[in-house]
């Protein structure tokens, strides 16, 4: 095998599709490359990545305290301290146990880092002497709630205001759904993950907890079957190519817009304008409640009633249906799921399908007609349309997202923190983009009609089912990467979500240049 890079390469922002292997798969990952190796190579490989990532991070950094524990992830933590030993650091490692529980190899690794002249201490201090600390608790080894010393090493890793360095994953942290175990995770500054991209660092809990992830795969290539994927910017490049001269308004589909209930127009209005932004050659709008004389942008085109007038209209059309639907879009919702060619379902619409067998009958109707449809829950959406509970959705995320489009036959996007889109029969991509910016009132209708307008882009290099999948993550993708853009612009409140569509068109025209 090739030797480690120089350096990690951080994984956000990412261009390309990542995989992302859970605790099994990156256990079996682990144990075949440790078998095509000599003993002690890799867990040398990680502590050498750990030492330069440190020393990068950190490089006017005198003291380094690192809390190691029972197991390789502290064997790991060993090796690193020893490094950094020899590259002139002061290091100071809190062992649990002295080290009387420690595998074969991190054995080793402890008497290279007292060769190295580490100071090694099973006694927790009052706070840690370090300009940088170092989590080597447990990594991947942790896999229920933290308790006695190690719990008591986690609360000193989150109380101080050094910066910390998390090997492989945050100690406490649940690898596969990126729940927190028990009550207490480490706050990682950094991450490095080792080997394998875990799914629990991008969604749930876990981008708060890994902080700034970066990757480095020890030299081994065996990528293995992915749990799930990791999107980046090339899924939206891939499946909105550049236009050509001789296209026009009707070689990018309709759209209609059906919502808008009493009070609720401007939920329906966003959505309009998202999938006008998203690049639909034209947009209707069906609003549920529109007054007599009403005007609005010139470039929709208002049809209030057209969704049960006409059906032959939008038989081809895209429809995004809920937004601000209240419970009046229970009423055209039949007609909407027998109809619609291809079919966002939104907020009202969501929880009217949830109260309702006949559309749930409806819905499932429509994957048997190879009719797509794209679900867009939130997790109280999502919980209701599993006869669950919010906590259930949470817990694991990836297998609420799996359950919904088998459930229903149909592509799921949970959106929440890492938004997860799934479809039958296909691996979960767990979206990289976004941010608490995007975390006001009506970002999700612009998300929805943006899925619409842009989902035949791609439509005609994919199945009807991959071409929604396709819609649901570029859109997700690009969603949050308006919300990064910002961030980096130094915006610190929440993206307005009247200026969202516009500032989704700017963050796409920025990666043509």
């Amino acid at each position: 095998m090739p030797a480690p890079p120089a350096l990690p390469h951080p994984v956000l922002p990412g261009e390309h599709r990542r995989p992302l292997h859970g605790t099994a798969r990156s256990r079996e990952i682990e144990a075949r490359a440790l078998a095509a190796e000599p003993p002690y190579t890799l867990m040398q490989r990680a502590g050498t990545a750990v030492a330069r990532l440190a020393l990068a991070l950190a490089p006017h950094a005198r003291s380094i305290w690192i809390a190691a524990g029972p197991g390789n992830n502290g064997g790991d933590g060993l090796e690193a301290a020893a490094q950094l030993a020899r590259c002139g650091k002061s290091v100071q490692v809190w062992l649990l146990d002295d080290g009387a529980r420690l595998p074969a190899d991190a054995r080793l690794a402890l008497q290279h880092a007292r060769d190295a002249g580490v100071r090694l201490s099973s006694a927790l201090p009052s706070q840690p002497d370090g300009d940088l600390l170092i989590d080597a608790l447990l990594g991947l080894g942790g896999n229920r709630p933290p308790a006695g010393a190690i719990a008591a090493a986690i609360g000193l890793l989150n109380a101080g205001a050094q910066p910390v360095l998390a090997i492989d994953l945050p100690s406490g942290l649940n690898a596969d759904t990126g729940q927190v175990h028990g009550d207490s995770a480490v706050r990682a500054t950094h991450t490095l993950s080792l080997l394998t991209l875990k799914p629990g660092l991008f969604t749930a809990a876990g981008r708060d907890h890994a902080g700034t992830v970066w990757m480095d795969r020890l030299g081994c290539n065996d990528a293995g079957a992915p749990d799930a994927w990791l999107n980046g910017s090339d899924d939206w490049l891939r499946t909105h190519p550049r236009r050509t001269h001789g296209q026009h308004k009707g070689s990018f589909g309709d759209v209609l817009v059906v919502g808008g209930a009493a009070g609720m127009r401007g939920a329906a209005l966003l959505a309009a304008g998202a999938a006008l932004q998203a690049g639909a050659g034209r947009v209707y709008l069906d609003l549920l409640d529109a007054p007599a004389g009403m005007t609005g942008d010139p470039a929709l085109m208002l049809r209030p009633g057209r969704t049960l007038e006409d059906p032959a209209v939008w038989a081809t059309s895209t429809v995004v249906c809920g937004c601000g639907g209240g419970a009046a879009v229970e009423a055209v919702l039949p007609a909407v799921l027998e109809h619609g060619a291809r079919l966002v379902l939104d907020a009202d619409a969501l929880n009217a399908v949830a109260r309702s067998p006949a559309l749930q009958t409806g819905l499932l109707a429509r994957a048997q007609r190879r009719q797509a449809t794209i679900l867009t829950p939130h997790p109280l959406e999502a919980a209701r349309l599993l006869g669950s509970d919010v906590k259930a959705v949470q817990s694991d995320r990836l297998q609420a997202a799996h359950a919904l489009s088998e459930r229903w036959q149909c592509v799921t996007l949970l959106k929440g923190s890492g938004s997860l889109c799934s479809a039958p029969g296909r691996t979960s991509v767990i979206n990289s983009s976004g941010n608490a910016l995007l975390a006001s009132a009506g970002t999700g209708d612009v998300l929805a009609g943006w899925i619409g307008g842009s989902w035949l882009q791609g439509a005609l290099q994919a199945s009807p089912l991959d071409a929604a999948l396709n819609a649901a993550v570029a859109s997700a993708w690009l969603h949050g990467r308006a919300a990064d853009d910002a961030e980096a612009r130094g915006v610190v409140t929440p993206l307005q979500a009247g200026q969202l569509a516009s500032a989704m068109a700017a963050s796409a025209a920025s990666l043509r240049r």
